[in-house]
């Protein structure tokens, strides 16, 4: 049934794990500094999703502070998707190093990657428009085209990229295989398609419309893997969690798939279980092995099943997609998987953290953290299953400073430990594993605090060269109404030498769409890093030759784009119809009580935006945005309810 034999499961596309130029270790022998220029073919780097580049030879903590913009590169839409890097390839009549970069408009483009310079565009059919979107997600661009990061075979020379197209009023997601050096696909793109059996012998099929396909591309044992969420959680009644495979070379579907919600029924129709990850890429082991987490289910807290339905819960499945291998599912008092279901709270908002392997425990570890800003130290061989006597069968529970739309990174320290850094809440803190007597988890320093008026949470990479000169690389979140993003950098042996600020920060984008979370992951090889945000990539490194003053072109620039957001947006309304921000204040069933920015008390009937799963699960202290209208009782009839960034509420309309 897993459509590959045990001997693929060996092929050479196991090389992929090991990743692209960016080798990973097999074992904590310090690394041997190198100067070769680097390849970044994954997210996060490689397949266990360390986020770490131990091949920088040339930024160090004396000279990141020297850093100036080389470039800014104009872009046809928002980046959600992190940058990918080729070196030494030929394209477009020369030898270039290639950064690829991939739009909400489905766009794909082939950037020199020290200059910025157009190399190739190629677009891949028209993205869905936020109109067509359950609820008109906002969560987003104004466009939805390519949101994961795509996955690049250096073997094959191939880049796989997800698209999400609209034709004829209908959505559907096709899978490209396209050539580094063309942009053209290798073979006929594969609409993607899926079904399962449900728990009472129904079958459920896979619905493009309701699914959003939001975490990082995996390719490991000859496959393609990518896994599927909602948006914003809106028809919740029919879109569920789907990890799906294909065949790398010819693009065929595996023989299974994993659905994460199998059950026929539950008591509020609300299934979901969504791999999301804010992004975060699903990982692989060295055995081909498959990890990714999940979100919330049907929020009475009562469908959580062991067979049927593992919400809020981090996995491992076997690489043909047949069998759940291990799982872990939160069960304490504070925060089970009732309340991680009933408050939204998913485990899910974090990707899982592979370790390299450590001296002193064979099994393999791993970290997982969500928005209840835990962070799980677990055994990969038994990752901890659900107890429900409410005690976590996990290695390690470690606060990590609030609600988590993050993911870790990990790197191996100057005295050739490992360390983990964490970014929850609004800073980053660095842990170093220990393995005797037992495994732990050691905070070792912690970052200033970045702002955000986004989630809490943000993503990290790292440099250093072998074990030395190691640097911590941020993108925070836009704050304030300028809707700046920031790039940072920490030195996390700072503390030692007591000291804790930024080694440098500096503006590197705007992010209009500030109801959507700007989940940015910077890139740094070669000397150089890479932010790619709202219509622009930012190229920074060092020497003289640098573009204006960063922050100069983007506070420029970012009240007409934000102000062109809106008018993208405005079209949406229905004559007569409002959108209002506020924060919920009162419940009383689908009658609700919503203060908004001026302190004004708005009596929402919320029944229209419940009866249709176009609302978000509704919570006292919840900011949410509301499209609807006002009946002759100047009751607002809600028809559709998401969540807001409570500081960066546009105007209401």
């Amino acid at each position: 049934m897993c459509g590959s034999s045990k001997g693929r499961l060996l092929s050479s596309r196991l090389r992929v794990i090991l990743g692209s130029l960016l080798f990973l270790p097999a074992a904590m022998a310090a690394y041997a500094p190198t100067a070769q220029p680097q390849s970044i073919s994954t997210y996060h780097y490689d397949n266990l999703r360390t986020g770490w580049n131990p091949n920088e030879t040339v930024l160090t903590p004396q000279n990141v502070p020297g850093l100036q913009l080389l470039a800014s590169v104009s872009l046809d839409e928002q980046v959600d998707a992190q940058p990918l890097l080729v070196r030494g390839l030929t394209i477009a009549g020369g030898t270039h190093d290639v950064l690829y970069v991939a739009t909400e408009n489905n766009t794909v483009y082939a950037l020199d990657a020290a200059s910025g310079a157009h190399l190739l565009t190629r677009h891949l059919g028209r993205p869905v428009p936020l109109s067509a979107l359950p609820g008109q997600c906002n969560n987003n661009s104004a466009n939805v085209g390519i949101t994961s990061t795509p996955v690049i075979d250096l073997t094959s020379s191939t880049i796989y990229v997800m698209v999400y197209t609209y034709a004829n009023h209908v959505s559907s997601y096709l899978l490209h295989a396209l050539d580094l050096a063309t942009l053209q696909d290798k073979v006929t793109a594969k609409v993607v398609s899926a079904s399962a059996e449900l728990s009472n012998g129904n079958v459920y099929k896979f619905n493009p419309a309701a699914s959003r396909q939001r975490s990082g591309l995996l390719e490991a044992n000859g496959n393609i893997y990518a896994g599927f969420a909602s948006f914003c959680d809106n028809k919740a009644n029919l879109s569920r969690g789907w990890l799906l495979g294909w065949n790398a070379r010819l693009l065929t579907p595996l023989a299974a798939n994993q659905l994460d919600d199998q059950l026929a029924t539950s008591d509020d129709n609300f299934f979901l279980s969504s791999i999301w990850m804010s992004g975060y890429g699903v990982a692989a082991d060295s055995s081909g092995n498959l990890y990714f987490s999940t979100g919330n289910s049907d929020y009475s807290g009562t469908s959580y099943d062991t067979t049927y339905n593992l919400s809020e819960s981090v996995v491992k499945i076997s690489p043909d997609l047949t069998k759940v291998e291990s799982y872990f599912t939160p069960s304490d008092s504070s925060f089970g998987v009732t309340i991680l279901d009933q408050q939204d709270a998913d485990t899910g908002s974090g990707g899982v953290l592979l370790f390299p392997d450590q001296p002193g425990f064979t099994a393999g570890l791993a970290t997982a953290a969500g928005k209840a800003g835990e962070m799980y130290l677990l055994n990969r061989s038994n990752l901890g299953g659900y107890n429900s006597n409410g005690t976590n069968n996990v290695l390690g529970t470690y606060s990590i400073g609030g609600d988590c739309h993050c993911g870790e990174s990990y790197f191996q320290g100057w005295d050739a430990n490992g360390r983990v850094v964490s970014s929850g809440g609004n800073n980053i803190i660095v842990w170093q594993v220990q393995t005797s007597p037992a495994p732990a988890l050691i905070q070792e320093s912690m970052s200033p605090t970045l702002a955000s008026g986004q989630d809490g949470g943000f993503f990290t990479s790292v440099s250093s060269n072998g074990t030395q000169n190691p640097i911590i690389w941020a993108v925070g979140h836009p704050y304030d109404n300028t809707a700046n993003v920031t790039l940072y950098a920490f030195d996390p042996l700072a503390a030692s030498r007591g000291s804790s600020s930024w080694l440098f920060s500096a503006v590197a984008g705007t992010w209009p769409n500030t109801q959507g979370n700007a989940n940015i992951v910077p890139v740094l090889a070669n000397g150089r890093v890479y932010v790619a945000s709202y219509r622009q990539l930012a190229i920074f490194g060092l020497g003289s030759g640098a573009a204006a003053p960063l922050a100069a072109q983007f506070v420029q620039q970012s009240s007409p784009q934000i102000a062109q957001v809106a008018s993208q947006d405005s079209a949406h309304l229905p004559p007569n119809g409002h959108e209002i921000f506020g924060t919920i204040t009162t419940i009383n069933g689908d009658l609700i009580t919503v203060e908004t920015r001026n302190g004004a008390l708005v009596d929402v009937d919320a029944t229209e935006a419940v009866e249709s799963y176009q609302s978000v699960v509704l919570l006292v202290d919840e900011a949410v945005r509301m499209l609807g209208s006002y009946n002759a009782s100047n009751v607002f009839q809600a028809t559709v309810i998401t969540r807001a960034k409570a500081s960066l509420w546009p105007p209401d309309r």
